[in-house]
């Protein structure tokens, strides 16, 4: 059992209650009376127990205690927890003291001092304070504060009332406070902080984050050691509505010949300043239909003098146009900072200071840093360029490059952003003519200090198009829409490296796919590349394309990673086209519900063209494919096969020289006949005549031969029909202007399918129309039209035939 014994001058009231939200499963025992709760008062003496042996688990007590300071003298000195012998619950210790606005008291905490939290928040040994500021009937929130901190003294105007938070298992006996009177100190509230050696503290205006009171006045006082510096960062404001007066923070600092100096809540505030300084918030008159809210979290960070605080950077952007720079802690400062962070400041002047710098382009700076590390701070630039008079713009190139006042910095870059946009009817082409560009993909990895991820972007949809690094075969990339270029770094090397950045964009006519590749690779190169968006896919119906240029006496092996799209299609197809660049090449297409094609090997510039439709689930289109090059080999069966055919073309000069002296001596004559059936140019050779077939005389023999003679002296032989002999007829056939020519090739349309990978025949040039002179025997004249028929109009005897043959010219 416990027993609770109250002295009447104590003025204090024990309160026992259930928890908020516990179930009624314990009760407390009176003599013969069961309670859910107990309420023992000043001069009160009672006994009790719980009916359960874990009544912490259900049961919470406040003791308060209440003091007058306005009737009667106060109890100044250590506050001190009683009654003694409280049963082990969770417990509030409540100080309720009453004092008059033109006094004012002080709370003074011993070591380890308190730190001040936000509302809501938990102390790591669940053992909190927490103030509370009386004036009339008003009360004012000063904060909740956790044990080990720098805060050791609280001055209030008029009365308090402070709470002690203890666990039921705290062994805390003590109250770690007093109370001492002090006279008006005509605001608030003022806070004290001692902060020694490299330290920090983060403090909250009264009510945070509700509203500071109208038109008040409350003071923090910084006690620093002279050796060290202290800066001020505000991480969280807002402003009220004001009718009169204006919303304002003002210092005083040691050694300044104008204080206290004010300063906006939104200005940079003070850094680096040598020793104590107070920090005071002013409140306005509000409007009273929409006052808004005043309230403020800020931190002062204390740490030793810089070395290099007076060395001064010079950085000159009087040149560059729509660029910022900006220079930030290596992790981009976004909250509080903790002691275990080194402290990093960026001043633009001696009073302009703080973890982030942004300078714009048009002026040159002289900046400095209060940094023990340079190599925690970084740069972030981003320039942008756009195409306002299309005109002018395409015939400028523009570099894409670092400038030398970020790079001379002793800091690292970080990321170099170009932001690039171009009217409509107007695409982006990049261009890296020396270095060319790599791919990232995870066969080709970037080993380089630097990289560009390159995206381009509509309103509607966004195209990562890839992550690439200098030393590969991507000579160009045409782009569609605006883009985004940033360069990222990678260590230390990029200072060396940038001097030879050759990266360069223009402004270009409009082009037909989202994106237009041109690999041209070195010799003996294996170079992957991979559809844009690789890791969610194409979006629908985009097209994008490679053109490769395969060298002087190379052979390019294509092959895809996988042998189908792996999409199936709700609206359109998707489609991957093949097709290289030479006369009379066929195109290769692959839809996404067929086998995509096998490895090949490729002997001229050729096109690959991937196509998306609109996919039936959210899996999109993402392919990659990889082209390895190799000098050409030269197989042994074409060898023999041109050394047979030199033999034959050898065998066949000698055979004629032959004919043509046994021909001279023959008595009969050889009588040039003219066929009309020939074709007398090859297909798809244009432009091989100047004139066309009607008008130049190629047709017309300009002598038949010396041997030849006239139809009177050739024999009649079986009723034979003699032909009509020197008489020359005209050809009355219908003859055009130029020769067939085959269809126009369609990259996209009318396309013929061919698993074909070998290299068509060159169609041979010739410059004159090809005649076939015959020798015919007489008997044979009236066949000549059974004959034209059975051989597709073709009537000519080859001028070297066989033996028989030339038995009838003898």
């Amino acid at each position: 059992s416990f027993t609770i014994s109250l002295r009447t001058v104590d003025n204090i009231t024990v309160m026992i209650k259930l928890k908020p939200g516990v179930l009624p499963r314990c009760q407390i025992r009176v003599k013969n009376f069961i309670r859910s709760e107990l309420k023992i008062k000043s001069g009160e003496t009672v006994t009790f127990t719980f009916t359960c042996s874990t009544p912490e688990k259900y049961f919470v007590m406040e003791i308060q205690k209440n003091i007058d300071c306005v009737s009667g003298p106060c109890p100044f000195g250590d506050v001190h927890l009683y009654p003694p012998g409280l049963p082990r619950l969770n417990r509030t210790f409540i100080w309720d003291v009453k004092a008059s606005t033109k006094a004012g008291l002080e709370l003074k905490f011993s070591t380890p001092w308190l730190r001040q939290i936000k509302p809501g928040e938990t102390c790591p040994d669940f053992v909190s304070y927490n103030i509370d500021s009386c004036i009339d009937t008003a009360t004012v929130n000063i904060g909740t504060f956790c044990r080990n901190g720098s805060v050791s003294r609280v001055k209030l105007l008029g009365g308090v009332i402070m709470s002690l938070h203890l666990p039921w298992n705290s062994s805390l006996t003590t109250s770690g406070f007093n109370i001492a009177n002090r006279s008006s100190i005509k605001r608030l509230c003022i806070i004290e902080s001692i902060l020694k050696g490299e330290s920090s503290v983060t403090l909250m205006s009264p009510n945070y984050p509700l509203g500071f009171p109208e038109d008040e006045l409350m003071t923090w006082q910084f006690v620093i050691p002279t050796n060290m510096r202290a800066s001020v960062f505000f991480h969280n404001y807002s402003l009220s509505n004001c009718e009169r007066k204006e919303e304002r923070v003002e210092y005083y600092l040691p050694g300044s010949p104008s204080n206290p100096e004010v300063f906006k809540l939104s200005d940079s505030q003070p850094v680096n300043i040598a020793g104590s300084f107070n920090l005071s918030l002013q409140g306005c008159d509000q409007d009273a239909q929409n006052p808004g809210i005043l309230h403020l979290l800020f931190q002062v960070v204390v740490q030793h003098p810089q070395v290099d605080e007076n060395v001064t950077h010079l950085v000159d952007l009087s040149k560059e146009w729509n660029m910022t720079v900006t220079i930030h802690f290596d992790r981009w400062p976004n909250g509080i900072l903790f002691m275990s962070e080194p402290i990093c400041l960026i001043c633009k002047d001696r009073r302009t200071c703080d973890r982030v710098l942004t300078l714009v382009s048009g002026a040159v700076y002289r900046i400095s840093f209060l940094c023990k590390d340079l190599s925690h701070l970084r740069i972030t630039a981003e320039k942008s360029i756009s195409c306002a008079n299309p005109q002018w713009c395409q015939r400028k190139i523009y570099s894409l490059l670092v400038p030398n006042a970020i790079t001379q910095l002793p800091i690292q870059l970080h990321k170099f952003i170009w932001k690039l946009s171009a009217p409509d009817q107007v695409n982006i082409e990049i261009t890296s003519p020396s270095l060319k560009l790599q791919q990232y993909v995870p066969e080709q990895r970037c080993n380089t200090s630097y990289s560009y991820s390159i995206v381009s972007a509509t309103p509607e949809t966004e195209l990562n198009v890839g992550i690439f690094c200098p030393g590969g075969s991507i000579e160009k990339i045409q782009l569609r829409n605006n883009v985004t270029i940033s360069l990222k770094t990678f260590g230390t090397g990029f200072l060396n490296d940038s001097k030879h950045q050759d990266l360069k964009m223009s402004f270009v006519p409009d082009i037909k796919d989202e994106c237009t590749f041109t690999v041209s690779p070195h010799p003996k190169a294996k170079v992957y590349l991979q559809t844009p968006n690789r890791l969610y896919g194409l979006p629908p119906y985009v097209s994008i394309s490679w053109y490769i240029f395969v060298p002087r006496k190379q052979v390019a092996r294509l092959g895809f990673s996988k042998d189908r799209m792996d999409i199936a299609c709700e609206t359109g197809r998707a489609y991957v086209n093949i097709k290289e660049e030479t006369q009379g090449a066929e195109e290769t297409v692959r839809r996404e519900d067929e086998l995509l094609p096998e490895p090949r090997n490729m002997y001229h510039n050729f096109w690959v063209n991937i196509s998306n439709c609109k996919p039936v689930d959210k899996r999109q289109l993402t392919l990659q494919f990889q082209v390895t090059f190799a000098d050409r080999q030269i197989d042994l069966g074409v060898i023999l096969g041109v050394v047979a055919g030199a033999g034959v073309l050898v065998a066949i000069g000698l055979t004629v020289c032959c004919v043509k002296k046994k021909k001279k001596k023959s008595q009969n004559p050889m009588v040039g006949v003219y066929n009309a059936n020939v074709n007398t140019q090859v297909p798809g050779k244009q432009g091989l005549f100047t004139k066309g077939r009607k008008t130049n005389e190629s047709h017309v023999y300009a002598v038949i031969d010396d041997a030849v003679v006239y139809g009177h002296l050739l024999k009649e032989s079986n009723g034979s029909v003699a032909p009509e002999v020197d008489v020359y007829r005209p050809f009355d056939g219908p003859i055009g202007s130029l020769p067939p020519s085959p269809p126009p090739f369609s990259f996209r349309k009318d396309i013929k399918r061919s698993s074909n990978t070998e290299e068509p025949p060159p169609l041979m040039d010739t410059d004159h129309d090809t005649y076939t002179f015959a020798h015919q025997k007489s008997e044979q004249l009236e066949d000549n039209g059974d004959r034209n028929e059975k051989n597709n109009g073709d009537t000519s005897t080859p001028l070297l035939e066989n033996k028989e043959q030339d038995g009838l010219v003898e």
